[in-house]
């Protein structure tokens, strides 16, 4: 029978996907959480997934970019406790307007997510 566990966030380990970027993750059976900082300026390149998505921006302001089929792209600037909630396979951009702490939960966990798909330096 699975157990529940309890852990700090400080407790876990700290990748470094790309310059100016923070993560640490918990990988339960059908989703994982992922406390990611990231710093003014960084961008997570417009991507795409099969893994449904909400991210609760904590802290900062981030700009969220979803491109439209026809007219503009849809630009939405979220801070402190909004969350944006992205279906599977939606293409989606952000950019850390202000260092930034994220809540990113995928269902279902997955190794890659669309900061691993930032060009190494």
């Amino acid at each position: 029978m699975p157990q529940a566990t309890a852990c700090r966030w400080t407790d876990l380990p700290v990748d470094h996907p790309a310059p100016l970027i923070e993560r640490r993750r918990l990988l339960g059976e059908h989703c994982m959480i992922s406390h990611v900082t990231l710093h003014q300026g960084f961008i997570v390149p417009m991507h795409h997934h099969p893994n449904e998505q909400f991210a609760v921006v904590v802290s900062g302001l981030m700009r969220f970019t979803l491109p439209a089929a026809h007219g503009p792209d849809r630009i939405l600037d979220l801070g402190p406790g909004e969350v944006l909630h992205l279906p599977p396979n939606i293409p989606h951009q952000a950019l850390a307007l202000h260092d930034s702490i994220v809540l990113d939960i995928f269902s279902p966990p997955s190794e890659r997510t669309g900061v691993d798909a930032q060009p190494a330096p």
